[in-house]
């Protein structure tokens, strides 16, 4: 095994699972997506939303570490995200695209040198595309034109990698898998689909980059003559470690399974939430934030994304926003802004860490320590939040199934939950 090999070996546990379950694996007519973010202990993850917007001409977007060109039109976006960078974890826009990245490696190695990161892919995908599928040619288009690489943490270790991406609107679901410039793209039309740090597309190849079977060849990861395999050729570990018993993968796999034809948010929540198959991860990484969301396959139905925005969903209250017209912004979750002066913008960058804990996270942080050492206190606290949720997701579930009579009450949703719970924190 090659240094690069051991390395992407020794990282491949540490980091996300997504999943989305589209009818007849769900109930109501709707689509069901769910993420969570496994990312370092000690980094902060904040929700923050972003208006649709016009640009002139000409005009460029600062991502992470490079400038790229911006388009005339941003949707608006609502994003979990890595509060030192400027893409995201996990979103959602205005048209019903959700969007995950996971990190994979294989054959093609990492790129250090910095270009756009997945996590700026994620962003750039929501704020530019209506559906699943044009999100993916956005994403491969940009990828072919800027690359992806950079370091994926805020220091200096150098962590890179590849990613993919699981896709989803209204109707259906795309699987993006990327190594280097090279990807493919498998369309998911029915019944549900995860992924968690391997390649998983195989055989089923809907798009693709032109040159991708021909590099493969040429680097002699493929006969040109066998049935194309993309897991198989581009990874340098068989798909049968991605079926292993006990690999979280599985195990996602498993529960979705478990509960097909009847999954719901709720079901989605729970799966995030398990800690026995790792998915609710824990260590030095951890699920340092989590999204679900509930979208009608009916466009006249809004959509409802639950954000977290703190560490542990077990221990954390998933909370609703609404696309509507006048959203105010999040102060409750948006973590301070150091602007030039932030080390991630000097070169050399992460030459220090400043402190980037929103109020939430800080009242969250306090809570989750007083679970973890009073048990009957704890027990308590984590009883008042699941009736907080559930008291909420009744409320969001009538608007899933009979509309938005007057939007102007969901302006604020997001942060009125957020309030609530920081209001249940402080009574206890």
């Amino acid at each position: 095994m090659t240094r690069v090999e051991f390395e992407a070996a020794a990282m491949l546990p540490s980091s996300c699972d997504t999943f989305v379950a589209l009818s007849p694996s769900t109930e109501g007519q709707r689509i069901i997506f769910g993420k969570n973010s496994d990312r370092p202990c000690d980094e902060v993850q904040e929700v923050v939303y972003f208006p649709a917007t016009d640009y002139g001409a000409g005009q460029r977007v600062e991502c992470t570490y490079i400038e790229i060109d911006q388009v005339a039109h941003t949707f608006a976006v609502v994003l979990s995200k890595p509060a030192w960078l400027w893409g995201a974890e996990m979103g959602a826009n205005e048209h019903q695209v959700c969007i995950g990245n996971e990190a994979v490696w294989g054959r093609e190695s990492a790129d250090e040198e910095e270009a756009l990161l997945g996590m700026d892919l994620v962003r750039l995908g929501l704020e530019r595309a209506a559906t699943a599928s044009k999100a993916v040619d956005v994403i491969t288009e940009l990828l072919e034109k800027y690359g992806q690489g950079g370091p994926c943490m805020e220091d200096q270790c150098g962590f890179t990698y590849h990613n993919s991406f699981l896709i989803s609107d209204r109707k259906e679901a795309w699987l993006l898998e990327t190594a280097g410039k090279y990807w493919a793209a498998e369309r998911v039309e029915g019944g549900y689909r995860n992924i968690s740090n391997q390649y998983g597309i195989t055989t089923k190849v809907d798009k693709e980059h032109p040159e991708m079977r021909e590099y493969a060849r040429s680097k002699g990861w493929w006969d040109g003559k066998t049935e194309f395999n993309f897991a198989s050729v581009y990874s340098f570990m068989t798909t049968a470690r991605i079926e292993a018993s006990g690999s979280r993968y599985c195990e996602g796999k498993k529960m979705l399974e478990k509960n097909n034809g009847h999954i719901t948010a709720e079901t989605m929540m729970d799966i995030l939430r398990d800690k026995e198959s790792g998915i609710n991860m824990e260590g030095m990484f951890m699920t340092t934030g989590s999204m679900v969301s509930v979208i009608p396959t009916d466009p006249a139905l809004p959509a409802v994304h639950y954000f977290t925005a703190t560490p542990d969903p077990e221990r954390s209250v998933f909370k609703p926003f609404v696309f509507v017209k006048d959203v105010q912004p999040f102060k409750e979750t948006c973590s301070p802004s150091y602007g030039p002066d932030d080390p991630v913008k000097k070169k050399p960058r992460f030459q220090s860490k400043p402190d980037r804990k929103h109020e939430l996270f800080v009242k969250h942080e306090l809570v989750a320590a007083l679970i973890g050492s009073s048990k009957d206190r704890g027990q308590k606290i984590q009883d008042g939040m699941r009736q907080l949720e559930k008291k909420t997701m009744e409320k969001m579930e009538r608007f899933l199934t009979e509309g938005v009579a007057e939007p102007i009450y969901l302006t604020n949703q997001f942060s009125t939950s957020v309030q609530e719970e920081v209001a249940l924190y402080n009574r206890d």
